[in-house]
């Protein structure tokens, strides 16, 4: 699947936004690819993660003993690339602001798992699960997402493969570029109301 496919997908699920959106990290940027929507179609999310399945090497697809993502953004194409790759999918939570395993799920030790999210920005909620993995006794030996907007800073620790890679500006919240500084902010997710704040689909 080509990086234009990718954003084709997106935009059909009217799920590349523009605007002016706090990011998970805190940074500040003019626009926002909304995994959320683009998941929600399961055939499309069987595309984009078959496409990102394709895109690790198959040296390491044949030591990968399981998948682990963080809760919430990570779930569903975690749960994705679990079916794409023939193995389990986990997820990691923050239930006292910590990641860990719950819900049954374990992993045995010396696991080797990767680590799927759905957009990586600056890598520290990556980082966070991959150490939660470790201190459940699994090594993370690859990361994946859909998406890499760090402009190529993310630095995990270990292998990482994007499906796509959108350089996007960020900024700090006190160092806006005036037209950004002009649109009202809105975190995006189950809270944002874009149609109330002038948002529009890409």
């Amino acid at each position: 699947m080509t990086e234009d496919e990718v954003l084709a997908e997106f935009r059909a699920a009217e799920a590349l936004l523009e605007g002016h959106f706090i990011l998970s990290s805190g940074l500040r940027s003019p626009r926002y690819l909304q995994c959320a929507r683009v998941l929600m179609n399961p055939a499309r999310a069987g595309r984009l993660a078959e496409a990102l399945a394709a895109k690790i090497p198959q040296e390491l697809r044949d030591r990968l003993q399981a998948v682990v993502s963080p809760a919430m953004g990570g779930v569903i194409v975690g749960q994705e690339m679990g079916r794409a790759l023939g193995l389990d999918a986990m997820f990691v939570e923050r239930p006292t602001g910590t990641f860990e395993l719950r819900r049954g799920f374990a992993l045995t030790p010396g696991q080797t798992i990767l680590l799927v999210e759905d957009v990586v920005t600056t890598g520290l909620s990556s980082r966070e699960a991959i150490k939660a993995v470790e201190q459940a006794g699994g090594e993370v030996i690859a990361a994946a997402s859909l998406v890499d907007r760090s402009n190529g800073t993310a630095d995990l620790g270990v292998p990482f493969f994007p499906l796509i890679r959108l350089d996007v500006p960020t900024y700090a919240a006190d160092a806006l570029p005036p037209e950004l500084a002009a649109i009202p902010a809105i975190k995006p997710g189950s809270r944002a109301k874009p149609d109330a704040t002038g948002v529009s689909a890409a």
